[in-house]
């Protein structure tokens, strides 16, 4: 037997639990993975708090939870593409926190790079990529100047600091008790909130990563509608804003986010970490928005 977090129904973090299920094992094509850490998304709470959000990924009841891995590949099926030892990070929807995870040649594995921890490497697959694919979006250049709403949160981390890479100036939005950890990544930061646009300077782009107010306030400030992207808007933002995810980033775009951490020139802000027994704690962190950074589970 291994565990897994599972919910039997909707709900907020008491619906998780902790079980004992089958161990898995990989065939044909496919790896298994003992799942060292995972990192948590607010994706992950509104599949299982929301019915309707469930249905859109095709996960039904009882599910398991999360997407975002890292560990060591512990089994490998004939003609798998990973060796049994290798240190791998990847996405499994709605299995990510469990001691295993199974996966194939059409799930998301990436090989971790040496100076990478389990821990950090947990944190990419969906933050990394929605960053990348967003700045990708609105065609973002040295010389630009950005502004990113939700800068301070887990996708923001990487926004930012992306920007910067790219030569950019970075604004971004935040509460003033986020200031401080905003300058710190490199980013100018503004107080969200109406009048917003009032309090920004010139830009040339914008990414909105909570909502539509910084999209609408860019808007209002005469950056073209292709120079904006959002990823949390739906399929149809306001005023034919660029919609974008995970989804939409470049091959090897998530590659190069890892490379850059592990040279040095990128940080990964860990807020909190929590043993899988302590999921629903973490769940509940991670649910309030307003940690500075990534939350993990380990086990």
């Amino acid at each position: 037997m291994s565990r897994a977090v599972i919910y039997e129904k909707f709900g907020g973090p008491e619906v998780l639990e902790l079980r004992e299920v089958p161990e898995p094992h990989a065939g044909p094509g496919e790896v298994r993975v003992r799942v060292t850490a995972a990192g948590l998304n607010p994706m992950d709470w509104g599949i299982a708090r929301h019915p309707e959000a469930a249905a859109r990924f095709g996960i039904s009841l009882p599910a398991g939870f999360g997407y975002d891995y890292a560990g060591v590949v512990d089994e490998a099926g004939p003609g798998a593409e990973h060796a049994v030892g290798e240190r791998v990070y990847g996405g499994a929807l709605g299995r990510a926190v469990a001691d295993f995870v199974v996966v194939g040649a059409e799930d998301r594995l990436f090989r971790t790079p040496d100076g990478l921890s389990d821990e950090v490497a947990s944190t990419l697959p969906v933050a990394a990529s929605s960053a990348a694919a967003a700045l990708a979006a609105v065609g973002l250049q040295a010389g630009d100047t950005v502004l990113v709403g939700g800068a301070a949160g887990g996708v923001g981390i990487f926004a930012v600091q992306l920007a910067k890479l790219a030569g950019a100036t970075v604004l971004g939005t935040a509460s003033e008790s986020t200031f401080p950890f905003l300058r710190e990544l490199g980013a100018e930061p503004v107080a969200y909130g109406p009048g917003l646009a009032g309090r920004v300077p010139e830009i040339t782009a914008a990414i909105d990563l909570f909502g539509t107010e910084t999209a609408e306030a860019a808007l209002e400030l005469g950056v073209p509608p292709e120079r904006i992207a959002t990823i949390a808007a739906g399929p149809t933002p306001p005023g034919g804003v660029r919609a974008t995810g995970g989804v939409d980033a470049e091959p090897g775009a998530l590659e190069k986010v890892a490379a850059e951490i592990a040279a040095g020139r990128l940080t990964v802000p860990i807020a909190a970490v929590f043993p899988v027994e302590k999921i629903r704690d973490a769940v509940a962190l991670q649910a309030e928005r307003h940690v500075h950074g990534k939350v993990v589970v380990t086990l």
